[in-house]
């Protein structure tokens, strides 16, 4: 029997505490974590209930520490278990969504995490991937971009989606220094995030329905201020936003284009040519499509590549890779979705 190629897109993996960091801390910044008790800011009020909820119980160590923390617990739940031949780490510990402006110890943190991700995960698996965690200020994010590209199993920059627009012509050199490694990046949610037009939501359950939103207005950042015009073949990738609502932002934006294309003449080609060459999505968290809905979605798209399977381990909505897709659609797009796309995404060989 054929042994099915399969790669991870959103691996979550979480250090046990903040003390895990502090060796790889210059050392006027270790005092803030061991002495002064620095913990990163949540300011979600639901965010500090659900901090216990959001995993897989079974992902919890033995020692209580915290879910998602055990390489071991990974490589037996997630890698052997379902034979992945790779499975991209996308952390947790997101230092470009902290707003703060303490920005030199930000990028110290970054630092840190980066080299604890390679240290304690990369080092012990070559089939783990990494991604690259920087801080927000454009500067220190590119030393940390040149300081990691080189790194074998460092295969994207990450990006946490917070209340600020990435497309601004002030974060385009951290998209430069991407471009000229030959990195694509990723965005992914962050804890800090309110819903546009307000921060008026009560419950878990409301915030969690309003992520595509979060994801449209990158997007729409992105093509709007010239990201892939300036930067042409840059890769990005949105992470756990789902892909319903492409097909509609895609038709939505062209549609403004061809009336106002005067506004942004830097932008050259249609909204929906960048959705398909420059932008890719992942199919967490699925959202129980049947084969006819799903197939609708890929024909709206005019694209079978633009979708990448992600599992969302160690959180509560993991998705089984053996679950997640139906059953009735064409052989050849389950490959490109379970592994090609992403092979191809990440500049696999």
């Amino acid at each position: 029997m054929k042994k099915s190629l399969l790669i991870d897109t959103d691996i979550h993996h979480e250090i046990r505490s903040l003390s895990d960091l502090v060796p790889y801390l210059p050392d006027q910044w270790k005092r803030y974590i061991t002495d002064y008790g620095w913990v990163p800011e949540r300011p979600i009020p639901f965010n500090q209930i659900r901090k216990e909820t959001k995993y897989r119980m079974d992902t919890r160590p033995e020692d209580g520490s915290t879910p998602g923390s055990s390489y071991e617990l990974l490589k037996t739940q997630l890698l052997d278990k379902y034979e992945f031949e790779y499975g991209v780490l996308t952390g947790w510990f997101y230092e470009a969504s902290v707003c703060n402006g303490w920005y030199e110890f930000a990028a110290a943190r970054a630092s840190a995490y980066n080299d604890y991700t390679v240290e304690h995960w990369l080092d012990r698996d070559e089939r783990l991937l990494g991604s690259i965690t920087i801080p927000r200020e454009p500067e220190a994010a590119v030393r940390e971009i040149d300081r990691m590209a080189d790194h074998p199993q460092m295969k994207q920059v990450m990006l946490p989606i917070s209340d600020f627009a990435w497309g601004d012509p002030y974060y385009h050199p951290i998209f430069a220094a991407a471009h000229r490694h030959g990195l694509p990046i990723a965005m992914h949610l962050s804890a800090i995030i309110t819903a546009q037009g307000g921060d008026f939501l009560r419950y878990y359950v409301a915030w969690r329905s309003l992520h595509p939103q979060a994801y449209m207005t990158q997007t729409i950042s992105l093509i709007t201020n010239g990201v892939f015009d300036r930067f042409p073949g840059l890769q990005v990738s949105l992470v756990e936003g789902g892909f319903e609502w492409v097909p509609f932002m895609m038709h939505r934006m062209d549609s403004a284009y061809k009336a106002l294309r005067q506004e942004t003449p830097w932008v050259k080609r249609m909204p929906s040519d960048y959705f398909r060459e420059n932008m890719r999505f992942t199919t967490q968290p699925w959202d129980d499509l049947n084969a006819d809905q799903f197939m609708s979605i890929i024909g709206m798209m005019e694209s079978e590549d633009m979708i990448m399977y992600a599992s969302d381990y160690p959180h509560w909505d993991f998705d089984d890779p053996k679950r997640t897709l139906p059953s009735k659609i064409p052989q050849t797009l389950r490959e490109k979705i379970m592994y090609q796309n992403a092979r191809n995404f990440l500049k696999l060989s």
